[in-house]
């Protein structure tokens, strides 16, 4: 691929779960905190059907201690199959092998140590060679009717580059996100960048366009994630290796459309709980009737 140039198909998708998941523990102490259940998916299935949905083929998952159910869930249970077989339960046998399609392909690759999100990306490299590929956290869920990822694949096949999913944050909350400048707008939402920060506080930040949890990326950023060494909080930062990899080609910010939920943290969990069990297509009109009672008795 020449570099900056447009790639029609990116089938790769990198999932970063090593994190232990501290602000949800003690639940997360045994279980990753990508299987917390938003109604009745894990996040991490979400992320994946995201994936899917954006033409990936390769699911690569970068995992550390405690993260087996992730595997676990991925695999195909023979035992449960047969017993929902027998029991005639044809409905939940189709929903078991719904969850990943039969041409798609799981690779799990073990964080040696909890270096930080760009060395977890760069454990990937192995397995996604020299072709652009996705980022998804899981932390980060999106309720799109155009799924993010496929949105940035999108603006790929036109644009060409690396692309970074974005959206304005509280000016406060600067310092948990990595924050981007425009050097230029070259379409409605989405601009050409010229820096990006790791979470500068507010009184430095350049702006309140922030990355959230969505990636294309060129595969050249692997030899800048390699060089780069420790950065902010003594890890190996993406955000870094992205700001290398924008001196030599064309990084753009997209603001995606959709609403995003951060479910790194127990409100935004608890707000997607709640905004996607009212749209469940089974649940959602119960589930509505409840919480309109319940607000008579706050």
């Amino acid at each position: 691929m020449i570099c900056g140039m447009p790639t029609k198909f990116v089938k790769t998708c990198v999932f970063p779960v090593a994190g232990r998941g501290t602000r949800f523990l003690p639940v997360t102490k045994a279980s990753p905190k990508e299987m917390l259940p938003i109604v009745d998916k894990p996040l991490i299935q979400y992320a994946v059907d995201e994936a899917l949905s954006a033409g990936a083929e390769t699911l690569v998952f970068i995992t550390g201690s405690s993260k087996r159910a992730i595997e676990d869930h991925f695999d195909s249970n023979p035992e449960l199959e047969a017993v929902l077989q027998q029991q005639g339960k044809q409905d939940l046998l189709e929903l078991l092998n719904g969850i990943l399609p039969s041409w798609a392909s799981c690779i799990y690759i073990r964080q040696s140590a909890p270096l930080g999100l760009g060395h977890a990306v760069l454990c990937a490299r192995p397995v996604v060679g020299d072709a652009p590929f996705m980022v998804h956290l899981a932390d980060d869920l999106i309720d799109a009717k155009v799924p993010c990822l496929k949105q940035m694949v999108d603006v790929h096949a036109t644009y060409g580059g690396s692309v970074l999913g974005v959206q304005n944050v509280p000016k406060q909350d600067t310092d948990k996100y990595g924050i981007v400048s425009l050097e230029k707008s070259i379409a409605p939402r989405i601009g050409k960048m010229s820096h990006i920060v790791e979470k500068p506080k507010p009184d430095k930040a350049a702006s309140t366009l922030a990355v959230v949890g969505r990636y294309l990326l060129s595969p050249s950023l692997f030899d800048d994630l390699a060089k780069i060494g420790k950065g902010a909080g003594g890890e190996i930062q993406l955000t870094d290796g992205i700001a290398r990899l924008m001196q030599r080609e064309p990084v753009y910010a997209f603001e995606f459309e959709g609403k995003r939920y951060d479910c790194g943290n127990k409100l935004g969990y608890l707000q997607a709980t709640v905004e996607f069990g009212l749209k469940h297509p089974s649940l959602g009109a119960d589930f509505a009737g409840y919480l309109k009672e319940l607000g008579r008795t706050l």
